[in-house]
């Protein structure tokens, strides 16, 4: 599936190169969740794409949104009481997270579910607007047959004179559960593990 490249015009700040590249690193700051919470499902470690010299290393599931929240859906995912959220990492730049929330019904769910994939979707060209002099591409990668609806988007971002970035988002929705992972690395969307990220999405949707 071809890419969809998109072109700046003027200069990027250093500023924002940086916490474009070192965002989804950070911890998360919110309480674990205490036994017997409501929360969604979570995938595992297990679940996500294999790295190919290092194991995935999972946090807490905890309470409430990640600081900072996963790029390009800063605002997007309501911060209420349903909301939890899972950090991934490894010992090198691949990371990723989960966010997931228990809307109050299952159409207030298909409307945050749709408001995420038109984020995702949007991710490359929203970005660029804010670091102009940059280059982003992105590709939909389509469905998959999970849940009530789980959809794949692939986004590269390539700062001037800095390293690219290439992020896998994946929107789901299970009756009022929705979910959004986010796996993320150094590189382009030839490097993204399209194939292996689909079965992650099938498992966060049965997880859910």
């Amino acid at each position: 599936m071809r890419s969809r490249s998109i072109v700046g015009t003027a200069t990027a700040t250093a500023a924002v190169t940086v916490a474009l590249l070192t965002a989804a690193t950070a911890t998360a700051t919110a309480a674990p969740v205490a036994p017997r919470t409501t929360a969604p499902g979570f995938l595992t470690a297990d679940d996500l794409p294999p790295h190919p010299t290092s194991p995935w290393h999972e946090g807490p599931v905890s309470k409430g949104l990640p600081d900072p929240e996963p790029f390009c859906m800063a605002g997007a995912i309501p911060a209420q009481a349903g909301t939890y959220h899972r950090i991934f990492s490894t010992e090198y730049d691949t990371h990723a997270s989960q966010v997931s929330v228990r809307a109050a019904s299952a159409k207030a769910a298909g409307k945050l579910a749709a408001k995420l994939e038109k984020r995702a979707a949007n991710c490359a060209a929203d970005w660029l607007r804010k670091n102009p002099g940059s280059s982003a591409s992105w590709d939909d990668y389509g469905t998959v047959d999970a849940g009530d609806s789980a959809h794949i988007y692939g986004v590269h971002t390539a700062p001037p004179e800095s390293e690219h970035g290439v992020n896998l988002f994946a929107v789901v929705r299970k009756g009022a559960k929705v979910s959004v992972v986010r796996w993320a690395q150094m590189g382009t969307l030839e490097d993204a593990p399209v194939a292996s990220f689909r079965t992650t999405t099938t498992m966060a949707a049965a997880r859910l």
